[in-house]
């Protein structure tokens, strides 16, 4: 019986390979002329899944893209975990700033990777991630080690608000009937110390535009006698904090529950240098809520960012106008207690009652999602840690994610099952960006770790 590190040592290059022929795929799902794209990675996934060793395996069509799913079943009696990915990722742009194509994966070594990190869009966010665990079924499978039943549900749409899962989840809550949902699309502290996530922000995603006159007009007859809707816009955006950063959209933050003193002093002890965060950003100094630590402030608070702004005249060369229009798109991040129609509702009564008479505004949710708390008490973070522990030879911190991942709360209102959240990126993978990353290391260890999860859950379980 070959164990996990000698498989590995041995299919090292292959994974890689395999690796690298789907980051070559853009699986764009913004933008829907990509759509080829799209199928071409699903059919991917489902060939890379029969090759793994799962009995059943297909693309299952929705409303949008589709979703592939497989399973292993070798004892009904047995525990079943649930996989859960996606295979869709952000577009590239900014493509200027990426130093090599962003479908083109290549291994550079850098500070936190000496051994080699792959540079493509979607290696952390979350092919590779993903592949990972189809990985860890193959060697399981091949060395007759799997100790439980495995599913894989892997998605087309996460980028996007996952707005086909709902509707699949709910049609087939028997086919995804399961003991514990397992997902790798978070991070770690760094290569040397592991973490768990065990809390998510929830999402509230919003597209504001606001209408001056009824039409772009010459800025030398107009300007000063009508409103000019970028510097309304401005204005109201900037509006929306105060001098502390604190949010001042009536109600916000009503239902945030405060984290306690313990649980903040619980979260300072994970290793955190805020010189090391400052150099990594290259800033000057780090900018936030009064009263809260960088940490809290990327993780226990809510919060409310401005994600891209337009409007007017801004190709080479100039344009005198006021134009008619303007726009922004607005997340907010929330935190436990939260809910996003709340907020969604709260920030366009908010919205429509700062503007001028002088404009007019419309505010668009696109998509939303709830925070989410995982217990580290159940046998399924026992097991990750054990897990973690072994293959890292430290124990894992539970750490609570700034990010949101808001089908974890469907996951349980839908299939009633607890989510492990066994991330192995890296704040510094620069996902969503230019030259985003994954460490050779991280995705190996990855497929290292995942085995024993099965190990010790199936231990506990029976």
């Amino acid at each position: 019986m070959t164990s996990i590190n000698n498989y590995i040592n041995e299919h090292k290059d292959r994974f890689i390979n395999e690796l690298f022929s789907i980051l070559r795929i853009p699986s764009i799902s913004a933008d829907s002329s990509y759509k080829p794209a799209m199928l071409q990675m699903a059919e991917a996934v489902q060939s890379a899944l029969k090759e793994a060793g799962c009995d059943t395996v297909e693309i299952c069509e929705t409303p949008g893209n589709p979703i592939v799913y497989g399973e292993k079943t070798i004892d009904t009696n047995l525990p079943t975990v649930l996989v859960y990915g996606h295979y869709d990722v952000q577009p590239a742009d900014p493509v200027e700033l990426w130093d090599s194509p962003a479908f083109e994966p290549v291994i550079k070594k850098t500070e936190l990777h000496p051994e080699g990190a792959i540079f493509a869009r979607g290696s952390s966010d979350d092919k590779g991630q993903m592949y990972m665990h189809i990985k860890a079924l193959e060697f399981m499978t091949t060395q007759n080690q799997l100790p439980c039943n495995v599913k894989f549900m892997i998605e087309g749409e996460e980028e996007i608000g996952s707005g086909s899962l709902e509707w699949f989840v709910k049609r087939n809550q028997e086919k995804l009937k399961n003991d514990i949902i397992l997902i790798s699309d978070t991070g770690m502290i760094s290569n040397t110390q592991p973490s768990i996530t065990t809390g998510l922000r929830g999402l509230s995603y919003v597209e504001v535009e606001v209408t001056g006159p009824n039409r772009d007009l010459h800025s030398g007859l107009y300007g000063g006698a009508v409103a000019n809707p970028i510097n309304i816009l401005a204005k109201m955006i900037a509006s929306l904090h105060d001098a502390d950063n604190h949010i001042t959209i009536p109600g916000f933050y009503d239902q945030v529950i405060e984290a306690s003193d313990a649980e903040r002093k619980e979260m300072a002890k994970a290793p955190f240098s805020l010189e090391a965060y400052k150099k990594a950003l290259d800033l000057e100094d780090v900018y936030g809520e009064k009263g809260y630590s960088t940490l809290e402030r990327a993780s226990i608070r809510p919060t409310l960012d401005v994600n891209g702004i337009w409007g007017g005249y801004i190709e080479e060369g100039a344009k005198t106008v006021i134009p008619s229009k303007a726009y922004a798109k607005i997340s907010m991040r929330l935190v436990p207690n939260q809910t996003s129609d709340e907020i969604t509702q709260l920030f366009t009564q908010h919205f429509e009652n700062i503007a001028p008479k002088a404009v007019k505004v419309k505010v668009t949710a696109h998509h939303g999602g709830e925070a989410y708390v995982t217990p580290i008490d159940n046998i399924a973070y026992k097991a990750a840690n054990r897990a973690y522990t072994e293959t890292f030879g430290v124990p894992a911190i539970p750490q609570r994610s700034g990010g949101s991942i808001p089908i974890v709360a469907l996951f349980e209102q839908e299939l009633n099952s607890k989510t492990i959240l066994m991330g192995f990126g890296l704040d510094s993978d620069a996902i969503h960006s230019p030259n985003e990353h994954y460490g050779v290391f991280n995705y190996l260890k990855g497929i290292e770790t995942i085995p024993l999860f099965y190990k010790y859950f199936t231990e506990m379980s029976v």
